[in-house]
């Protein structure tokens, strides 16, 4: 369970961003609690739709067929939110961004099978960048 650091939802594997939306799902239905997302809390509503709707607007832009939003829509049902120019600003920082970077990176070198070489340079120039 983790939300990947906005920086990277461009790059993520498939199968990385179909996670992402089953855990935002899981959180829409029952503001689920774990370790690693916790902090989410400490944040506004405000926050989580910005980074929903940059999950959303990453799975469109792949063409992925999202079958439903009616969790999301009743989480968010007492909006209207604002727009967040940076989600989680202090925790989705760039030492976050490192412990993304290097679970992505590992999963690269383990070889998952929809985590292609042209996506992995793609990770590896935005890795660059945050130096």
């Amino acid at each position: 369970m983790r939300l990947w650091h906005q920086s990277l939802l461009s790059v993520l594997p498939k199968s990385q961003l179909l996670a992402q939306w089953r855990e935002l799902n899981s959180i829409f239905a029952k503001e689920n609690r774990h370790i690693l997302i916790n902090y989410i809390y400490d944040y506004s509503k405000d926050d989580l739709f910005t980074y929903t709707q940059m999950v959303l607007h990453e799975m469109r832009s792949r063409e992925i067929n999202i079958r439903t939003v009616d969790k999301m829509e009743r989480y968010f049902a007492d909006g209207p939110f604002e727009k967040v120019t940076h989600p989680f600003v202090h925790h989705h920082n760039k030492e976050y961004f490192e412990i993304c970077y290097f679970n992505l990176k590992e999963k690269f070198m383990r070889g998952q099978k929809d985590f292609d070489t042209e996506r992995f340079e793609a990770l590896k120039k935005i890795y660059e960048t945050m130096e």
